[in-house]
């Protein structure tokens, strides 16, 4: 899912500082506005000038509402206005307007590099220098004296960005085949960045010297309350270090893993019923085409769930129209689990999954001779990851093969005896019990608490070499067709509001 939660989450507010509405002079045209012109890191217009002024004081004064509205709302109307294709300008340059504070420039510094990792390519350069900002940034938090109160939202978007950089960087090393011999010599000298222990290190750091363990165990015992806008309540104190160490998917789901398909029908259904409530306030954010794509492979995802393991009254109604209008089809013919089915599971899941990365850093030492043969070495392992995952997803796909005759019989009957259900299935008694054993182990999981329960919407027993079937019955709730349709009125409202009268 990777940058994806950092927008869904966060609070659409209108902004109220004049420096957002209000039109860019002359020189902001001239020197930022136009697509000929030459982008200057070290010209800073006014606005700008007044954004990190004002940034930079709210910060001081701990205002985490006008931060959060600036970083949400002020930040992403003046890269719309003014850097839509280029940065914004260098720290170097801010930094008078600040007392050259040095956490306030690591701050902007980071907010910079996400802009950069939104709307433009980064290059080698920039990736390692981004690096080096989180490695100065985190190592303040973790060592110095930090007495911030930043916005949740914020803080949450510091270690999602930190880890997608990491990602990303993965994926740019692993692709040698348009390297320079410059780039391979960067990445040589700097063998440090974005490695894969000292992120993990930098992440298990944030964890233990938050004593956020220990907290959670609190608030299950009373002692500690948290809420999404406030965070937790340190009497005044700092925030940045306790939130660093928490998502807010942690905080607001009881899942603990995200490998159970119960589970992630759950997450999916509760992230896609945001987005279509929401999905018109993100119309102008530059991340808006990412989050449709997202939303996409996030219902591939969902068809692929729901037909492996049928969870239709775990899913909100209008997600659920919103998957047949897609999917429908598709959904259909994954169930008969024929060689179809197998290539519709495979076209969903190579369309929709995870950018899988091999976190290892290729070998740089082979001599320029052999440059060809490594490109091809290079090439080859870079997909390597994405196949050993599509590959095991496949075999359980094809276990899953052997427990559809049951599922499909159990769905006509409420009893049925086991030697009748074997010459249907034709095949003996003991094959039998051992696909049914298979199927109770299938679909059966560890909850958050422990407890082992049932995923299956039709379950059954075994009494007396008889099968006794109990489905569930999914209540209905009248409520959710009163809200799609508010939700589909609310969007032809808007269409309408739109649309320019001659």
């Amino acid at each position: 899912m990777g940058r994806l939660s950092r927008r869904v989450d966060s609070t659409i507010m209108a902004s109220n500082y004049e420096f957002d509405d209000a039109p860019a002079n002359y020189d902001d045209v001239q020197r930022q506005g136009g697509q000929d012109t030459v982008y200057d890191p070290n010209f800073v217009p006014d606005s700008v000038k007044s954004f990190v002024v004002h940034m930079y004081r709210h910060i001081r004064e701990k205002n985490v509402y006008e931060i959060h509205q600036m970083c949400e709302t002020s930040f992403q109307t003046l890269s719309e206005r003014l850097f839509k294709d280029t940065p914004w300008p260098s720290v170097e340059a801010i930094a008078p307007f600040v007392d050259n504070d040095h956490v306030f420039c690591l701050l902007y510094r980071e907010m910079w590099f996400r802009h950069l990792y939104a709307r433009l390519s980064p290059t080698l350069k920039q990736r390692i220098d981004s690096y080096d900002n989180y490695c100065s940034l985190f190592q303040v938090v973790l060592h110095g004296v930090v007495n911030m109160q930043l916005p949740n939202q914020w803080l949450w978007d510091m270690v999602d960005e930190f880890v997608y950089q990491f990602q990303s960087f993965c994926q740019y090393r692993a692709k040698m085949k348009n390297k320079t011999e410059q780039e391979i010599a960067l990445l040589k000298q700097n063998e440090k960045a974005w490695n894969v222990y000292g992120v993990l290190n930098f992440l298990q750091a944030l964890v233990e010297k938050s004593t956020i363990i220990q907290i959670l165990e609190q608030e299950k015992e009373g002692l500690e309350q948290f809420t999404a806008t406030d965070g937790y309540d340190y009497s005044g104190g700092s925030n940045v270090l306790k939130v660093l160490a928490i998502s807010p998917e942690r905080k607001f789901s009881r899942c603990d893993t995200f490998d159970r398909y119960v589970d992630a029908v759950r997450e999916f259904n509760k992230i896609l019923l945001y987005i279509y409530k929401t999905k018109q306030y993100h119309q102008k954010s530059p991340q808006y085409e990412q989050l449709l794509k997202k939303n996409e492979q996030m219902y591939a995802l969902l068809a692929v769930c729901l037909s492996l393991c049928p969870q239709t009254k775990l899913v909100d109604e209008s997600v659920n129209s919103q998957l047949r209008e897609k999917y429908g089809e598709k959904t259909l013919r994954m169930q008969r689990y024929d060689d179809e089915a197998f290539g519709i599971y495979d076209e969903l899941f190579s369309y929709a999954c995870p950018k899988f990365i091999t976190p290892s850093a290729p070998s740089f030492e082979e001599p320029l001779v052999n440059y060809n043969q490594l490109l091809t070495f290079l090439t080859r392992t870079s997909q390597d990851a994405y196949r050993l995952q599509l590959k095991m997803f496949l075999y359980e796909v094809k276990q899953q093969q052997l427990l559809s005759g049951v599922r499909t019989f159990l769905k006509v009957y409420s009893s049925i005896s086991l030697a009748k259900l074997a010459n249907y299935m034709e095949v003996d008694e003991p094959t039998l019990r051992t696909i049914l054993l298979t199927y109770k182990h299938k679909t059966h999981s560890v909850d958050s608490d422990g407890r082992i329960i049932s995923n299956a919407d039709i379950d059954f027993y075994i009494n007396n070499d008889m099968i006794y079937v109990v489905e569930s019955k999914p209540a209905k709730h009248y409520g959710d067709f009163f809200l799609r349709q508010i939700a589909k009125l609310e969007g032809v409202i808007n269409d309408m509001d739109r649309v320019k009268l001659e």
